[in-house]
């Protein structure tokens, strides 16, 4: 199909914006070039080298502290090893809630569209990736984490409800983390090259889904009106609180072989770990706030999220 062939916007039931089109037609013509298999670019025959860390170090909760210190070089890469597990299994949830979302709001629109057509393609990559982020936690050898109860009953109600600009900078919020996260990991000689590879492919295809996410929420505020600015830009940091406060469960300590108790309470008044979150958001603070949607509320959750 010529997913660059001109159209009459006049006659689309979707967005009607020749220059999202165009965006959307590039993205289409990216994928088409740059896709990967998971199954076969990932090596999932090799057993588990525990010479290995399962992210950077310098990512992990406890980097920096007492604690960490204390740990013997095995324990260290377990650790790293589980919280990477960790925050696969939060990607996994949160790639399901997206899928929903999106597939919810091109529901019935004009699948000639370029945008309807990237939609599915970013569906069908999300699907990839998720089963990709599953057997990768096997094969790190740990067990799929979950986020809390409350908030998985948070997700769902989310997915259910939360359209336009506050889906689209939800999804941006989850893609942008990982996004700087896993870049040092692919890069990192320590960190096992299944891993490495899972990190690959997850940034170079996430790079579109974020572009088009942005995109998404600039057209879709222009022209918002005061309140419904404010109140989005609330949902938006609110979501972004959960997703990032869920990505490391605390359950990894303990599956670690560590205290947990004291492991929770170093990791929370870690000063190392919550500057990486927020460098690893400053591009997405920039954004939001060119958007319009860093309101103070918004950035008195962020803050406390540690992203700001």
């Amino acid at each position: 199909m010529d997913h660059t062939a001109t159209r009459d916007p006049a006659a689309r039931t979707g967005t009607g914006n020749v220059e999202h089109e165009d965006v959307a037609s590039r993205l289409l013509r990216s994928s088409e070039m740059m896709s990967f298999d998971p199954t076969r670019e990932v090596d999932w025959e090799t057993p588990l080298d525990t010479a290995h860390h399962g992210a950077s170090p310098e990512w992990c909760t406890l980097y920096g502290t007492a604690y960490w210190s204390e740990l013997t070089p095995e324990q260290q890469r377990e650790l790293t090893r589980q919280e990477s597990a960790s925050v696969a299994s939060t990607g996994i949830w949160f790639e399901m809630i997206l899928q929903q979302m999106v597939l919810r709001d091109f529901y019935a629109k004009d699948p000639t569209d370029p945008a309807f057509q990237w939609a599915l393609t970013e569906i069908a990559d999300e699907c990839r990736h998720s089963i990709m982020f599953a057997r990768g936690v096997a094969k790190l050898g740990a067990r799929p984490y979950r986020p809390k109860r409350h908030v998985v009953e948070l997700g769902r109600a989310f997915k259910a409800l939360a359209g336009g600009e506050a889906a689209y900078a939800a999804i941006l919020v989850a893609e942008e983390v990982l996004d700087v996260m896993q870049r040092d990991w692919m890069r990192d000689e320590r960190v096992a090259p299944f891993v490495r590879t899972i990190n690959n492919i997850h940034v170079v295809e996430e790079s579109r889904h974020m572009a088009f996410a942005r995109d998404e929420v600039r057209e879709r505020m222009a022209g918002t009106g005061t309140l419904r600015r404010q109140i989005n830009s609330i949902v938006i940091a609110a979501a972004a609180y959960f997703i990032v406060t869920s990505m490391v469960s605390e359950d990894v300590y303990a599956a670690a072989g560590l205290d947990r108790a004291r492991a929770v309470r170093e990791a929370r008044a870690n000063e190392h770990h919550k500057s990486m979150m927020r460098s690893s958001c400053a591009g997405l603070m920039e954004f939001l706030g060119s958007a319009g949607l860093l309101t103070p509320p918004a950035r008195a959750i962020y803050r406390r999220a540690h992203l700001l």
